[in-house]
């Protein structure tokens, strides 16, 4: 179902960490009322008539980059983390499609019987018919993070933005936990995040961005409002754009 555009944007890709889905207090690592909130999040958005792709890290089950601390083989931790997105993948569909938003879940690993393969024409067939997709498996290779996997999918479809939700109101010049003089950027170039060794992205998905002109806004997902603020071009969290 298309709705009426009133974003800014036609279509976007939302970057979503695995912990947007746990709860330290019920230690649940996927806590149904945390990801109904998501959803809910999601849905806010999409009734502003913006296109919605989603990645979805796996760090609340498992952090494939830190599985060799573990004695892991760093190749299989990293498909193991791949496997930990599919499954976040799954809840955020189910939990979207019981508040009545039509969802498609792409893998890059393959899995007919749970999940679509990643085929980026029907992808793009499922965004404009109105629905929500959500991209599982990261890039399917290991040694690449789901921010990178983000970079990638925002390119593939075209998305005019990549919007990186996270727990805090955006970038800062230093932790803003442990230094209260830390003043919060409202825009930065590229260039100068890359100058000032900022943390926005890792770097394989910031230059993605960066040699393609996809801006990054990084922002508060969890304050109601804020994604549909985003979408409507109002100065929320750090955009991150080219000069």
């Amino acid at each position: 179902m298309k709705l009426p555009r009133k974003s800014r944007y036609r279509r976007v890709l939302l970057k979503l960490s695995g912990e947007a889905l746990n709860n330290k207090e019920t230690r649940l690592s996927i806590d149904p009322d945390t990801v109904r909130t998501v959803a809910k999040r999601i849905q806010d958005a999409r009734a502003l008539g913006v296109q919605i792709a989603v990645v979805i890290g796996g760090g609340n089950i498992f952090r494939g980059g830190v599985g060799h601390v573990h004695g892991i083989d760093r190749n299989t931790g990293d498909y193991m983390g791949m496997l930990a997105t599919i499954i976040n993948a799954l809840a955020l569909q189910d939990a979207l499609e019981k508040i009545g938003v039509e969802t498609r879940v792409q893998t890059a690993i393959e899995m007919k019987q749970i999940a679509e393969p990643f085929i980026r024409r029907r992808a793009l067939r499922h965004l404009d018919k109105g629905r929500v997709v959500i991209f599982g498996g990261g890039t399917g290779n290991p040694y690449f993070t789901t921010d990178s996997a983000a970079a990638l999918r925002a390119n593939e479809i075209g998305a005019e933005a990549l919007l990186k939700a996270t727990k805090v109101d955006g970038v800062y010049s230093d932790d803003p936990m442990k230094n209260p003089q830390a003043r919060r950027y409202q825009t930065l170039t590229f260039q100068q995040a890359l100058t000032d060794c900022l943390k926005v992205m890792d770097s394989a998905a910031f230059s993605l961005c960066m040699e393609n002109n996809i801006p990054i806004i990084v922002f508060d997902f969890f304050k109601a409002g804020n994604i549909e603020r985003v979408l409507m071009g109002q100065p929320v969290g750090t955009l991150v754009k080219n000069a």
